[in-house]
């Protein structure tokens, strides 16, 4: 999903607001067949930007599933957050999930949480 998809999220988001203020021009025209052409372009950009974010979430949630699995996990201390390295020298394998990332917001984290094989 890294940037191709998220750029392609954005691409399209600012086609269909490109869109939107077309048709708002488009009364004063009173073009019966550009409009219904504007709408049909507007929907198939809604359902494309709907079915990327959807992708967007199952890699997101597949992600998610991964991480719950791993036998050990518990929030990192703040101590253990001002000297990252070191701690993930120590614990070989260990994710950190942020809670303010898309993924920590999936997983619904309230802290700093790793997630690691071993007991750390």
């Amino acid at each position: 999903m890294k940037e191709t998809e998220k750029a392609e999220i954005k691409k399209l988001s600012d086609a269909l607001d490109a869109l939107n203020h077309k048709e708002a021009a488009l009364p004063l025209i009173d073009n019966p067949e550009r409009v219904a052409q504007i709408q049909a372009e507007r929907a198939r950009l809604e359902a494309e930007i709907a079915r990327l974010q959807g992708l967007r979430g199952q890699k997101l949630s597949k992600q998610a599933q991964q991480l719950t699995l791993l036998a050990f996990n518990r929030p990192i201390t703040k101590k253990e957050q001002a000297d990252m390295g070191a701690l993930k020298k120590k614990v070989r394998g260990l994710i950190v999930v942020h809670p303010m990332t898309a993924l920590g917001r999936e997983m619904g984290l309230k802290e700093v949480t790793g997630y690691a094989h071993k007991p750390f």
